[in-house]
């Protein structure tokens, strides 16, 4: 049975951070041009190293990244996307999520072997739409939020693309990448990344007033072995403009779950707990979209806003478990030690391996040798790194002379390119990428 992905919003690193402890499978960010989330931190930030330090983040711990660039571009901007996206090709981005057919014809042309998966901003919304994205090149297609259960199941059957559906977070009033309404009334597009969110604005109509627009947060963990059945690759959580910890709540939360439905969904079952914590996190009100169901007067959110309790014991278990902890990945250091050879140490990681070699050879010592705890001791200094040493091997003769010096810039070395090996799969440095230009 393959395994249905499970895809975490991030708009800052603290975000990528945590949805990669919280167990996301693939993280969708956006840098500092042309997102649907214009105010995101990884939009202000001033260079590419916030998104170039994600990717690389989520590659070491076998974490996807896709890059969203889902806006509708202006004709001159498009000269721009070969240099703005080849740092990211080339750090290894899995994927981009586009809006704009001319900029997915652009991108096709640029760099052939980068996925391109169709925004919702696209609105797909049936077997046709999906065959059209496939056939001018795109591999997925997050769905359009406005769609049963059945009618996703029909795509799915008939269009053959993956495809992506939007599980929990925020839902528009409108179809998505159809509303004009925040361009209208404030200026600001949300086709350029910058809705203002006029829907959940209090509007007046027949001496009547309310938030007659603002729709209930979608929250379908309680249907996800149905959406596996109906085809889902990939399922989306949205909210990028959240915090760190609400990230990491949802993201464990559907990590326990989707878990749960593909090993054992006929005795599936949330728990009223991690219910609770899902309103917690965020609670406009919880819906199960559209999926069983349209044109629901139920989804609509609240006629008043109020103010609401949080349990901030529930929100501090989540932040400590998930986004104050710093991961890191179990690692194998073993080294060997003979007087008259080069120190050795080979780290191991996953599935890759490294051996690195000291330039001078060992000595014999003149009085007492080196002990083999302090040895272990200056290996186990890993803390600046992402590396936890799980297992240490030290195969010495006895009566040696090893410098500190030479054993941490050792140890320096061989973390460092085991870390290089990890990415180096990824990256596609050395590549001839045509610019077109």
């Amino acid at each position: 049975m393959r395994q249905t992905e499970l895809l975490a919003p991030a708009g800052s690193l603290a975000s990528v951070y945590a949805a990669v402890n919280a167990g996301a499978d693939a993280v969708y960010m956006g840098g500092r041009r042309f997102g649907a989330r214009a105010y995101a931190e990884s939009a202000q930030a001033l260079a590419s190293d916030m998104l170039l330090a994600a990717i690389e983040h989520c590659h070491l711990f076998g974490v996807k990244l896709y890059m969203t660039i889902n806006i509708l571009f202006k004709d001159a901007e498009l000269k721009e996307l070969f240099s703005y996206l080849y740092p990211y090709y080339a750090a290894g981005v899995d994927g981009v999520i586009v809006q704009d057919l001319g900029a997915v014809r652009r991108i096709r042309e640029l760099f052939p072997d980068l996925p391109v998966h169709a925004s919702t901003q696209m609105c797909v919304s049936g077997p046709e739409s999906a065959r059209l994205v496939k056939r001018l090149g795109m591999t997925r297609a997050v769905l359009a939020r406005e769609l049963s259960l059945s009618e996703i199941h029909r795509i799915h059957e008939e269009a053959g693309i993956e495809l992506e559906v939007f599980v929990h977070g925020a839902m528009c009033y409108s179809y998505s990448g159809e509303c004009f309404m925040s361009s209208l009334l404030g200026g600001r597009s949300g086709n350029r990344g910058r809705c203002a969110g006029t829907c959940r604005l209090c509007y007046e109509t027949g001496g009547k007033r309310g938030y007659f627009l603002s729709m209930k947060d979608m929250s379908t963990v309680e249907l996800l072995p149905e959406l596996i059945s109906a085809g889902v690759y990939s399922m989306k959580i949205e909210g990028r403009m959240k915090s760190p910890v609400y990230t990491a709540g949802v993201v464990s939360v559907y990590r326990k779950y989707l878990d749960l439905a593909e090993k054992s969904p006929e005795t599936y079952q949330v728990e009223e707990r991690d219910l609770l914590l899902l309103r917690e996190l965020y609670d406009r009100g919880g819906t199960d979209s559209y999926l069983r169901k349209h044109n629901d007067r139920e989804m609509i959110a609240i006629k008043e806003k109020g103010f609401r309790v949080v349990d901030e014991q529930l929100l501090d278990e989540v932040s400590e478990r998930y986004v104050r902890r710093t991961r890191q990945l179990p690692t194998a250091l073993s080294i060997r030690l003979r007087a008259g050879e080069p120190m050795q140490l080979r780290a191991a990681a996953g599935e890759q391996a490294v051996t690195v070699v000291s330039s001078a050879p060992v000595e014999r010592a003149q009085q007492s040798g080196s002990a083999r705890e302090s040895i272990e001791k200056q290996l186990r200094k890993t803390g600046a790194t992402v590396f936890f040493p799980e297992r240490l091997e030290i195969d010495m003769e006895e009566g040696l002379f090893v410098p500190v010096s030479g054993l941490n810039a050792l140890r320096r070395a061989a973390l460092e390119q085991l870390k290089e090996a990890l990415l180096g799969n990824a990256r596609r440095q050395g590549r001839e990428v045509e610019t077109g230009e």
